[in-house]
Formats: C-alpha cells, sequence, structure tokens
C-alpha cells in the first residue's frame, strides 16, 4: 500500500511541474544555428539552484569550438567556479543528425540528443552526476533560446525519477559579440 501511495504522489508532482512546450518556439526568429554559434571563442557565465531554489555553484565557462575535418563541432570547455564546485574540463563532439544533433562527451553517460525547432534547441542527455561522496545518474533537459545572433540562453532542468532536482542557468556570448554585433543583446 505504501509503494502505491508513494508512487500517485510522484506521479501528481511530477504532473505539476512546468514544461517547455517546443511547438511555441517552431516559428520564432531568430533561427537557432548551434555551429555557427559554437564555431570560435564563446564565453558563458550561469548558476545551479537546487529544487529549494537555493544557490549552489556559480560559474563561468570558456568554450573554444571549431568543426573539425569530419565536419563535427568540438566544444572544448573550461569551468572556473565562484560558489560551489564541480567538472573542471568537458570536450564535446556534436554531429548533425536529420533536423537535429547527436554529441557525446566522455563524463556524459548517454548520447546526447538535440532537436531543433525554430529559435530553441532541446538537448537531452543522462550524467552520473557526482554529488558529495555519492553519484547518481540524472537526465539533463536543456533548452537553448537564441536572442540574436550571438546571444544564447540556456535553461537545463536535472531531473530523478522524472522529478526536477536542479536548474542550471546559462547566458552564452560568442566572441563576435564582443566585437560588436549589430543588434545584439550584451550583459
Amino acid at each position: 500500500m505504501k509503494f502505491v501511495i508513494v508512487c500517485c504522489v510522484l506521479v501528481l508532482l511530477s504532473a505539476c511541474q512546468s514544461s517547455v512546450q517546443s511547438d511555441e518556439y517552431q516559428n520564432m526568429n531568430p533561427e537557432i544555428d548551434v555551429f555557427r554559434f559554437f564555431d570560435g571563442q564563446v564565453n558563458a557565465w550561469g548558476i545551479v539552484q537546487n529544487r529549494s531554489g537555493e544557490l549552489v555553484q556559480r560559474f563561468k565557462v570558456s568554450i573554444d569550438g571549431f568543426v573539425n575535418a569530419q565536419g563535427k563541432l568540438v566544444l572544448d570547455e573550461t569551468f572556473t567556479y565562484g560558489v560551489g564546485d564541480g567538472v573542471k574540463h568537458r570536450v564535446w563532439t556534436i554531429e548533425k543528425r536529420g533536423d537535429g544533433f547527436t554529441g557525446r562527451a566522455s563524463d556524459i553517460a548517454t548520447p546526447a540528443v538535440g532537436t531543433v525547432y525554430g529559435n530553441a534547441l532541446r538537448w537531452q542527455y543522462e550524467m552520473d552526476l557526482p554529488v558529495d561522496e555519492s553519484t547518481y545518474r540524472v537526465v539533463f533537459d536543456d533548452w537553448m533560446w537564441a536572442f540574436d545572433k550571438c546571444t544564447l540562453m540556456n535553461r537545463s532542468y536535472i531531473k530523478k525519477f522524472g522529478l526536477v532536482m536542479a536548474e542550471v542557468t546559462i547566458f552564452m556570448q560568442s566572441n563576435e559579440a564582443t566585437q560588436g554585433c549589430k543588434g545584439a543583446l550584451h550583459p
């Protein structure tokens, strides 16, 4: 009986969570162009909040991106933390797949799958996330939105058992933006 009650509570809690609807972004501009945006230097900054809204990480990311000889996008990411701690370095290899992308990185447990919806990209994968002395298999549900050709905003929902356990907010600007993109949003 306790098992049934717990399952019902989990279903009700997951139903109460907000979710992003992909069709809302299908006709929005500017259309996101992942390979163009990340080809070069990108600077990013963000935060991680736990399910209570408490700030657990504040970080900056320096991303060096390039398209290799096989036509794959390589993102070499270096992280620094102002609050909390986490991964210091990650290298993604991303390739085009139909209307979206697939990607891999050494600390990502499953291939990431990305789908483009107009000005948005949904990026999903599983990761073994170290927390204190334990490691948890979690699902990342990332949404990126193009503000303009030089600025992206990323909102990630970190889920366990279908429940959002933490949220990540990241802003990214391509090096092109620091040199003065016309119409670019600047922090």
